[in-house]
């Protein structure tokens, strides 16, 4: 809490124009992840760096990983420029089509980071969009604010706006509730509902807690429903807003602080995973479930206590026999 508490004192709206005059107290950190700090690139292509010598402290080659320094007691160059940690800069872009998020395309073409002025600090977005897809974009030098953000367990909602082919029905918006399965997994919305209709197409506003590749655009597709248009327009608290297209402003110091507190509300409570003794207790029970359209066969009804079966008597044949041992009554006028 501390560590957003700092954070947020230094991107205070009136000073997130100013350079920083001093750097907070930085305690002792991986080498590699104050690479990162300093605008270098991701952890592993600063780990490169460091294998490859070209990193030093206080004059000596480092090249082992794992090695700990403390930047403001330790000069810490590469290739024999002093290097320094960066201010943090967080930006709300609203990405046009045609640009990919990427920092380089072996192909040439455009990227966001060519919206940005040259000069500034090495950025890098949270999540991506796909080339076609447009809105809301979160761009950032935090490599520590990014991971979180992206990593599904925080559960920071995603809300875009679609325009799609047909009409849905209801059937349809459980279907991708439910969830689809792809090679990569099954894939699932945490919410859907339809705006309006336009012609023979539906504008549709839809919720995600997760960002996989194409993820809506291929689950629409396997329902029938292609995607025309798709728009991201909320990310957590955020809002896209006003505007404009491929134009870019500085995250607001509350929208930052409604960002940390998801980020420590999901942390505190993570999400519940059924017990072991729940999942084979569920699988017993779809174990002896009928198929579908089957009943199941009537119970025997068992007889009411007090009431003895009656049993059959024995069928007889002839005369009955007579006891044995058992005197003959002498008949009447007999002698």
């Amino acid at each position: 809490m501390l560590y957003w508490t700092r954070l947020l004192q230094r991107c205070d709206s009136s000073e997130m124009t100013k350079p920083d005059q001093e750097h907070p107290t930085v305690p002792g950190m991986r080498l590699q992840r104050f690479l990162a700090q300093c605008g270098l690139g991701s952890r592993r292509e600063c780990e490169e760096l460091i294998v490859t010598g070209r990193i030093t402290i206080d004059g000596k080659t480092v090249s082992k990983l794992g090695t700990n320094v403390k930047p403001l007691e330790q000069k810490v160059t590469l290739d024999g420029e002093k290097l320094k940690l960066e201010r943090k800069k967080y930006y709300l872009l609203n990405k046009p089509p045609g640009f990919l998020c990427t920092s380089k395309d072996p192909q040439g073409r455009r990227t966001v980071f060519d919206l940005f002025p040259e000069g500034g600090p090495r950025l890098f977005s949270v999540g991506r969009l796909d080339e076609n897809t447009t809105g809301l974009l979160i761009v950032t030098n935090d490599g520590n604010l990014a991971q979180k953000l992206t990593h599904p367990k925080y559960r920071i909602h995603r809300i875009y706006k679609a325009q799609i082919a047909g009409h849905p029905d209801r059937e349809v918006f459980t279907q991708l509730k439910e969830g689809l399965f792809f090679t990569e997994g099954k894939f699932k919305v945490y919410d859907i509902r339809p705006i309006k209709k336009q012609g023979r197409s539906t504008w549709v506003e839809i919720t995600m807690t997760e960002g996989q590749n194409r993820e809506i655009r291929r689950l629409l597709a396997r329902t029938g429903h292609k995607v025309m248009k798709l728009e991201r327009i909320g990310f957590g608290p955020i809002r896209l807003g006003r505007v404009p297209m491929g134009q870019f402003r500085e995250l607001r110091r509350e929208e930052l602080g409604g960002l940390f507190q998801i980020i420590e509300r999901n942390q505190a409570s993570p999400k519940r995973k059924k017990p072991a003794s729940e999942k084979s207790a569920a699988s017993k029970k779809t174990i002896g479930k009928l198929p579908s359209g089957t009943r199941k066969p009537a119970k025997k009804s068992a007889a009411p206590q007090g009431k003895r079966k009656s049993v059959p008597k024995k069928k007889t044949s002839g005369r009955p026999k007579r006891a044995k041992n058992v005197k003959k009554k002498p008949r009447r006028g007999a002698r």
